[in-house]
């Protein structure tokens, strides 16, 4: 009987989490048109730009965005809903929940997505923009890394 009722509620549990919708956020922030920056992510973003500069970026569960870099600018993050991940190379990834606020340095090699389980929006603007700045797009977040984030 124990099992009987773990199972109903693991499976209650997962049809919870795969039908939550962007709605279920209950955010103010548009979530935008699909991202044209797709080929850099793993599962669907959508990209808003909300004016001065700043764009907010809705990630589905479960989307991240490729490792990358931006060069000669600084990237600031501002979680406005949801949950994510966001994560310098060779450090230990960082929680994001709303108001987490991030900067990340130039030239630091990075990624930021959602949780498994949940939508995530974050605000995304550049800083110390320097002659020449740019972004450089690098591998994908494998699978077995992403999935062991808890």
């Amino acid at each position: 009987m124990k099992r009987i009722v773990l199972f109903f509620i693991a499976t209650i549990t997962m049809i919870t989490m795969n039908s939550q919708t962007f709605e279920s956020l209950n955010s103010p922030w548009p979530k935008g048109e699909p991202n044209p920056y797709g080929k850099y992510f793993i599962g669907q973003s959508y990209l808003a730009d909300v004016g001065g500069g700043v764009m907010n970026v809705t990630f589905e569960p479960g989307c991240r965005n490729n490792w990358h870099i931006h060069h000669k600018q600084v990237q600031v993050l501002i979680c406005v809903a949801g949950r994510g991940w966001y994560q310098e190379w060779g450090k230990a990834p960082v929680e994001m929940t709303p108001g987490t606020v991030i900067a990340i340095p130039a030239e630091v090699k990075h990624w930021h997505g959602a949780q498994k389980d949940s939508w995530f929006q974050h605000l995304t603007y550049h800083k110390d923009v320097q002659e020449g700045a740019s972004n450089e797009w690098c591998e994908p977040v494998d699978d077995a890394t992403y999935h062991s984030l808890k």
